[in-house]
């Protein structure tokens, strides 16, 4: 975490923005507070884009990969939230799940935003699992679908979520989609439609940031 901090601020200071990017403090603001959803391993930007006076706190995985994120997130200002995102035929008991999601409902309701990763660890990635749309359903809050990519960057292969680590003096790219709303009284249904609505809405700002970042001005 003392490494990854000063290089992540690094890797910020030396980017410039992507023309038509969107402007993400008016965007994230006016739906306040939201659920922010992006994909593991386009989460590395996320610290540099939030507004450093948008209270927020951002839900990471139980296991031992998360810990240098948490301890990364905290140094940018913000609180987190340990527990499962809700893969597909797992209780949510089972990762800590259900209490991540009275924890962060909780925080939604007292003014906080979440930045919370959609698809699940080590699952189908790029794939929302249920944990967010059911976030949405028992907050009454929005989903803002989102991403954010660097032109210059390395991706690792091996990686089962193809995990891209942002490089310095590059052009960063920042999208956020249209919010995305879910009923309260969403049935099993309603909420598989969220889920895949959301799925398709994370991946288009993803490829759009792309396209963005890697478009020459």
């Amino acid at each position: 975490g003392a490494f990854v901090y000063p290089a992540l601020r690094f890797v910020g200071a030396t980017q410039s923005r992507a023309e038509g990017s969107t402007e993400e403090r008016s965007v994230l603001f006016a739906s306040h507070p939201a659920i922010i959803g992006l994909w593991h391993g386009q989460h590395l930007l996320a610290p540099l884009v939030r507004p450093k006076d948008l209270p927020s706190v951002a839900l990471l995985s139980r296991n031992a990969d998360a810990e240098l994120n948490a301890r990364v997130v905290e140094r940018f200002g913000a609180s987190t939230v340990r527990g499962s995102g809700g893969r597909e035929g797992e209780t949510r008991a089972d990762k800590g799940g259900a209490r991540a999601l009275i924890a962060l409902r909780r925080a939604l309701g007292t003014g906080r935003s979440v930045v919370m990763i959609a698809d699940i660890s080590k699952g189908a990635p790029r794939q929302a699992g249920l944990g967010i749309v059911t976030l949405a359903k028992i907050s009454g809050r929005p989903i803002l679908p989102s991403a954010a990519v660097t032109s210059r960057r390395h991706v690792v292969a091996s990686s089962w979520d193809r995990t891209t680590i942002p490089l310095p003096f590059g052009r960063m790219a920042v999208v956020i989609g249209d919010p995305i709303h879910v009923p309260m009284d969403a049935d099993a249904a309603i909420l598989e439609a969220k889920r895949k609505e959301v799925t398709d809405a994370i991946e288009w700002a993803n490829r759009r940031a792309i396209e963005l970042a890697e478009t020459k001005r």
